[in-house]
């Protein structure tokens, strides 16, 4: 039994990143490029691959982990990789053989239409599909020229995959591309026709009889490049994208061809890196799969410089706050965001510019609500639950979304349809000193308010503590913004998409209430409901909290 470390590869000029995401188990089967972790800095993410295949014996690491370039991310066992049976077709080799090996096309399925002298015009040859092994097709995945190209010899013309390799069918001999007959997407077999191609004038490209030994090798002639037009239709596949032209010019792009394995090119294309704008590491500058993840590292980091960036527009359109030197108005302190600050600001800036929201203001007595927790504390033994407040708002917002359930759904995203929940998940925005975070409780429907309260205790302090689980802080019906603690008299809560809306708490007051022949002092709580007004309307929102004011201020009724 062969076991292998998978290793966390070069990951940049940062000193750890944090494991958001665990794509592979104990257990599991893998092949070379699958995705095994996506690890996140402040700048951005990315999916580390696996370099070998086999079964997957341990993993190291877990969600929320720190990882730095170097660390074991777990143990493969490659045991069946290397026991593959003799007898097996030789196509997966040819996967990564270098392109000369790759069987040529027979001599007779390459003869011209018409006789060659040497001196004379030449006729296209029909360039086809070689011997591929014990399969009956493969697919094509690339088409790496087009009409009116310049081929050297032994350049890779179309790569095609099966289930089990991908591999580049090279040009027989050099010349012109002036025909194409398949693009992205078709199916061909041994024998298919790929292309014609034109020999080049003088390279003794018209094929011996078959007993002839072969000619030496032309010299290959120097690739042209040429302006890139609008995609070619040969070159276009389903799903709409041309296939890049090794000899297409794009600013900072290579001339020439692209010298890379199949499994490079297939990585390549699997996390869109551009070939042509990788730099080779490699012998006679190959383009190794280091050389992929490296390029991919530096776009992102890029992207990530230019978060907020103080050039072009903004989303939908909106002009960009600009970049401002504040040191030259006196003394400054630069204190970069922190991943939580960033996600938070995407997701509510998301939400600001797609979402028409509104916001609902209404007070609700919470005086007989008050008096009963401050009951329960006193008779309270040592070890019981802390009863907060926030725990009766929480069922009394359970209640209301049963009453009013166009407030527990969520809309498409297409906006043709609402998505009614059944369930009822209530978010708690929850003050950490790295951010707000909106741990998920689920099912309060079906728990008591001392549940509910020994939940609260333990999740707030693991959220402080991060060690939340994704999976904890997903799926919420609504969100209740806390700020009572605190102080304000009323705010306008951003809604927390996909969510409908939203409940605002803030601090309650004692004032004085008219009962109808005196006032009495009574403790009002101010409650604000920000709405998607695409799905809720001023009336549903006015009777919801209307209700739910209701609700909180006679616990009574949270035991219906």
């Amino acid at each position: 039994m062969t076991t292998v470390d998978l290793i966390v590869p070069d990951i940049g000029d940062v000193d750890s990143v944090e494991v958001i995401e665990v794509l592979v188990s104990d257990g599991d089967n893998i092949a070379v490029d699958d995705s095994l972790i996506t690890v996140e800095s402040d700048k951005a993410s990315m999916e580390i691959p696996a370099t070998t295949g086999g079964v997957i014996e341990s993993i190291s690491v877990s969600v929320g982990s720190s990882v730095k370039t170097g660390d074991v991310i777990g143990r493969v066992n490659v045991a069946e990789a290397a026991a593959a049976p003799s007898t097996q077709s030789t196509a997966p080799a040819a996967a990564e053989a270098a392109p000369p090996s790759t069987p040529a096309p027979e001599p007779a399925a390459a003869a011209p239409t018409g006789p060659d002298t040497g001196g004379g015009s030449q006729s296209p040859v029909s360039v086809t599909v070689p011997d591929i092994g014990d399969v009956d097709e493969v697919e094509v995945i690339e088409v790496l020229v087009q009409k009116g190209d310049k081929v050297a010899e032994e350049q890779s013309l179309v790569t095609v995959e099966s289930d089990k390799a991908s591999m580049e069918i090279p040009a027989p001999q050099a010349g012109t591309v002036t025909e194409l007959s398949i693009s992205v997407g078709d199916k061909v077999s041994k024998g298919s026709a790929l292309l014609q191609l034109l020999p080049q004038a003088g390279s003794g490209a018209t094929p011996a009889p078959a007993a002839a030994a072969p000619a030496p090798p032309p010299t290959p002639a120097p690739t042209e490049t040429k302006p890139q037009t609008a995609a070619s239709p040969a070159n276009t596949g389903a799903s709409g994208t041309r296939a890049a032209s090794p000899t297409a010019h794009i600013d900072g792009a290579k001339a020439g061809p692209v010298h890379a394995s199949p499994g490079v090119r297939r990585y390549a294309r699997e996390h869109g890196a551009d070939l042509r704008l990788v730099k080779g590491s490699g012998h006679k500058d190959r383009i190794l799969k280091t050389d992929v993840t490296s390029f991919i590292k530096g776009a992102m980091e890029s992207a990530g410089s230019n978060y907020g960036g103080s050039t072009g527009a903004g989303g939908s359109g909106i002009p960009s706050v600009p970049d401002i030197d504040f040191s030259k108005f006196g003394e400054i302190e630069r204190v970069p965001l922190g991943r939580i600050n960033k996600i938070s600001a995407s997701n509510l800036h998301r939400a600001w510019l797609n979402v028409p929201m509104v916001t609902h203001h209404d007070e609700a007595d919470i005086t007989e609500m008050e008096a009963f927790r401050k009951s329960l504390k006193n008779e309270a033994k040592e070890g019981d639950p802390k009863i907060t407040g926030l725990a009766f708002h929480m069922k009394a917002l359970v209640q209301s979304l049963k009453a009013f359930p166009k407030l527990n759904s969520s809309l498409t995203a297409d906006g043709e349809a609402l998505i009614y929940k059944k369930y009822f998940h209530v978010g708690i925005a929850v003050d950490t000193p790295n951010g707000l975070v909106v741990p998920v409780f689920k099912d309060v429907d079906r728990k008591s308010i001392s549940e509910l309260a020994v939940e609260m205790a333990d999740v707030s302090k693991r959220a402080r503590e991060k060690k939340l689980k994704p999976e904890e802080m997903q799926g919420a019906s609504m969100t209740i913004s806390n700020i009572g603690g605190i102080g304000g008299t009323a705010f306008t809560p951003i809604v927390n998409t996909p969510e409908v809306a939203i409940l605002g708490l803030a601090k309650a007051r004692m004032q004085p209430v008219w009962n109808g022949s005196e006032f009495k002092p009574r403790l009002m709580a101010p409650v604000d409901l920000s709405y998607d007004h695409r799905v809720v309307d001023g009336a549903d929102a006015a009777r919801f909290v209307a209700f739910y004011c209701q609700s909180v201020g006679d616990v009574r009724r949270l035991l219906i």
